[in-house]
């Protein structure tokens, strides 16, 4: 099967995680592609095919002797819009003009607003339907992956022993909460879970979340001169105590944001859920002093109680990988050998790799070439795909050779 046909095919399995479940997995609709996975790494001839009671599939390719590698990528799909009924179809040799996703909703996807889609001219792109997300974050990766280990079974060519695991709810943050990385027993891994053509990431952001309750008094509208506190007002005055320009909108590169990612409630009570993030952790740490202040300023104002939780995510991975950074310099190395520009550039986000690099498990992320995730405008250049197929194969050559 190849890359492209793999790719298609899991976009249609619905994977989407809830951040609001206290499961593992987040969504039982996980289950349906790790099944499927679980069976098509038996099929390959994978060795200690393993499903586990978290929804984790993990399987075994003996190589020759040499480093042990981990391949990861991760099942769910974002929350932030449907992933049920991906209707994926495939671009042709895109002419560099507008894509119409969707004629009854007239919805385009067009270089106007996008326009890195003129690096894709000439290829062929697979598009959403409109109405989903395509789901090629990161069912790219796994087809990546799985295309990888076909490649070193069909052809019989040395490579190092490889640990693969398909892992669920890494969009919700709890990818990697029962992942024993002992029992793994790679020497180090790459998640498989990147943007545009040529990126190599081995740092990322210090990330906390933030949830705000804020307790109102609810009064009649009528008679509520001097007696009513509106929470949700409360919850309005403290985003506007936190710095307007250091929101994800007005920030890029290593500029770290205050991020209001949902609010809700009434004049009783009210909930706000913030992410923080940072690629220093010295300055993350002012960041939650600076929202605790925040919270106690309006307490001591409206005598009110504002409760404040806090709670670390994940590390800025980079501090665990620059002691092996031949792990890093090897992708380059293999990406310029395919013609590829290598892009060094932070995340600004997470991956699994982060956990896992703060586990003891040095995780840096390779591109896939999937543009525009999260959202009904994503898109993947297959071309792109393929090459960071090519790129995987040639760097873990590199290990044996």
């Amino acid at each position: 099967m190849k890359t492209t046909e793999r790719l298609m095919k899991y976009v249609q399995i619905h994977t989407t995680s809830d951040d609001e479940s206290p499961s593992t997995p987040s969504t039982p609709v996980q289950w349906d592609l790790a099944r499927v996975l679980k069976e098509e790494l038996e099929a390959l001839g994978l060795e200690d095919v393993q499903l586990d009671e978290y929804c984790t599939v993990t399987a075994t390719l003996p190589g020759v002797e040499g480093p042990t590698v981990g391949l990861f990528a991760h099942l769910d799909t974002s929350p932030a819009l449907s992933g049920k009924g991906v209707r994926p179809r495939i671009v042709e040799n895109y002419d560099g003009g507008d894509i119409l996703l969707n004629p009854e909703k007239n919805i385009v996807l067009s270089p106007r607003e996008f326009p890195e889609l003129m690096e894709a001219k000439g290829l062929s792109l697979m598009v959403t339907d409109g109405t989903t997300l395509l789901g090629a974050d990161d069912k790219a990766g796994i087809a990546a992956i799985m295309e990888v280990l076909d490649y070193f079974i069909t052809t019989g060519e040395a490579h190092p022993t490889l640990k693969v695991c398909f892992s669920p709810d890494e969009e919700v943050g709890r990818g990697m909460e029962h992942f024993d990385v002992a029992a793994f027993g790679a020497d180090f891994g790459y998640t498989v879970d990147g943007g545009r053509l040529g990126e190599v990431q081995y740092e990322c952001f210090n990330a906390t979340d933030g949830k705000v309750r804020f307790q109102g008094k609810s009064v009649h509208p009528g008679s509520a001169k001097g007696k009513m506190i509106n929470a949700l007002d409360l919850a309005m005055e403290f985003d506007r105590l936190l710095p307007a320009g250091q929101r994800p909108q007005f920030t890029e590169g290593y500029e770290g944001f205050y991020h209001l990612d949902r609010m809700e409630g009434s004049v009783d009570e009210a909930v706000s859920y913030y992410i923080l993030r940072d690629f220093d952790g010295e300055q993350l740490e002012e960041r939650k002093e600076l929202f605790r202040s925040a919270a106690a300023f309006l307490e001591q104002k409206y005598q009110v109680e504002i409760d404040v939780e806090l709670e670390d995510i994940y590390r800025n991975m980079r501090e665990k990988i620059e002691p092996v950074m031949e792990i890093v310099d090897a992708l380059s190395q293999s990406m310029e050998a395919e013609g590829i520009v290598p892009i060094m550039e932070p995340i600004r986000g997470g991956t699994d790799g982060s956990k896992l690099s703060q586990m003891g498990l040095p995780t840096p992320n390779l591109f896939t070439g999937g543009m525009n995730f999260h959202g009904k405008y994503e898109y993947i250049p297959l071309e792109h795909l393929e090459l960071a197929v090519k790129v995987l194969i040639r760097t873990l050559k590199s290990f044996v050779a």
